[in-house]
């Protein structure tokens, strides 16, 4: 797995910038408006996550040097999954080709707050971001001490050559050479975790366990010894966690590695398009991202089937974590999305009045008052004006015009945190 990645930067410089446009690119927003939009109203909880790891939880896929393939892992799935629960962050820290020994080195650095050096963390990492998040150790342990849910992948790195020795070796060799794993691991990731218990005594903390990404028809006779070691990691992965684990401080596995078997054709690029390569599919992000939304919340949610499978159909639009059913559609204009502003007050149990002669709305909500009119680019908020970019429109809807309101001027006037995904091309909006 590290020789590909090898492979992959060994193009130079443009190959190591394209990667990280790629990383800094995020999941995704329908305009910088409503990336911007995004930030508002940040004095309010917000639910903290900080997801730690390998290139599992980078969101890794083979390909990912094109700036335009933003990363789209189990992480960012799990940021939306907190978005349906209310105001949520995502700090995602996963470094390309990092072992346990990595993370322990990290996780060190991090719960000292000292800025250490790339090789500091491990010798010959292939993440042309490494030198940055050496650099952000001071910054992480802050995120970290404030983080609600830590998740962390870790370990495919420690276990690759064994996979792909596993053929050559005998039964003997490969056991002992699995018991050194097994016991390298354990008390690497158990360290690794009690640094981050140091850094916060609370938060609860996820693990993954380990999958085996190889199916029965390429590795043939040695699929079941590997099978069989992928279920010696998730014992070892339950030992550790169990070993940390407080009611009121939970260290929980959750059970990537069974949702793998048998359907690892599927779920990993290491035989789709000659790829060889162990990291998750699309759907194996996905299946990874549930495993740790049940194993948290007990659910993994998705828009309504008809707002998300058809190209056609227009975006979901979910308000305090109900997803609004109603004939006002939300409507894409100049590359904005607007919604009809009623739909939203009704959802948030805001009020609001008419004025015909001005052609405004004033809505009051949590003590604040905005006024907004018809096509005009400011907004008052309390009596200050305040710019959006695109104006509020009437849409005739049957026999009754219908105020439709871009969507990051709801952050902009009211302070909503507000979010959305291109991907599942669904509107977050927590008041």
């Amino acid at each position: 797995m590290l020789n590909a990645w090898k492979k992959m930067y060994a193009a130079g410089t443009s190959s190591l910038l394209l990667f990280t446009l790629w990383i800094s690119a995020g999941a995704g927003s329908a305009s910088a408006a409503e990336a911007a939009a995004a930030v508002q109203g940040s004095e309010q909880e917000v639910f903290r996550i900080v997801a730690l790891g390998d290139s599992i939880t980078a969101g890794y896929e083979p390909g990912m040097t094109d700036p335009n393939v933003k990363p789209y892992g189990y992480a960012e799935r799990l940021l939306e999954q907190g978005w349906y629960h209310g105001r949520s962050a995502l700090s995602n820290y996963g470094i390309l080709g990092l072992t346990t020994a990595g993370l322990l080195n990290y996780t060190a650095a991090i719960k000292d707050g000292a800025v250490i050096t790339a090789d500091g963390i491990q010798a010959g990492l292939p993440d042309p971001r490494i030198n940055q998040f050496a650099a952000l150790t001071p910054q992480i342990k802050t995120e970290l001490s404030e983080a609600d849910l830590v998740t962390l992948t870790i370990g495919g790195n420690d276990v690759s050559s064994l996979l792909v020795t596993a053929k050559d070796l005998t039964e003997e060799a490969f056991k002992a050479q699995l018991d050194q794993l097994l016991a390298s691991y354990s008390s690497n990731v158990k360290a690794a975790l009690e640094n981050i218990r140091a850094v916060n005594a609370k938060a609860t903390i996820l693990l993954a366990d380990q999958y085996q990404p190889a199916p029965k028809i390429a590795v043939s006779s040695s699929y079941l010894k590997l099978m069989s070691a992928a279920q010696q990691f998730t014992a070892t992965a339950e030992s550790v966690a169990a070993s940390l684990n407080q009611p009121d401080a939970p260290v929980k596995v959750a059970h990537v590695a069974e949702k793998f078997a048998g359907v690892e054709a599927s779920r990993t690029h290491i035989i789709s398009a000659g790829a060889a390569d162990f990291h998750p599919t699309q759907l194996g992000y996905e299946t990874i991202a549930k495993v740790f939304a049940e194993t948290y919340w007990g659910e993994y949610r998705v828009p309504s089937v008809s707002a998300w499978t058809a190209a056609s159909a227009p975006m979901s639009i979910v308000v305090k974590g109900v997803e609004l059913n109603t004939p006002n559609k939300p409507i894409l204009k100049n590359g904005q999305n607007f919604l009809a502003l009623k739909d939203i007050l009704n959802a948030v149990g805001a009020t609001g009045k008419w004025d015909n002669k001005t052609q405004s709305a004033t809505i009051m909500y949590a003590g604040k008052t905005v006024v907004i009119t018809i096509g005009s680019q400011t907004i008052k908020v309390n009596g200050a004006a305040a710019a959006i970019d695109t104006p509020a429109f009437l849409q005739k809807v049957g026999n009754e015009d219908k105020t439709y309101l871009p969507l990051a001027a709801l952050a902009t006037g009211l302070g909503f945190d507000v979010n959305y995904s291109s991907k599942l091309r669904t509107a977050f909006i927590n008041p």
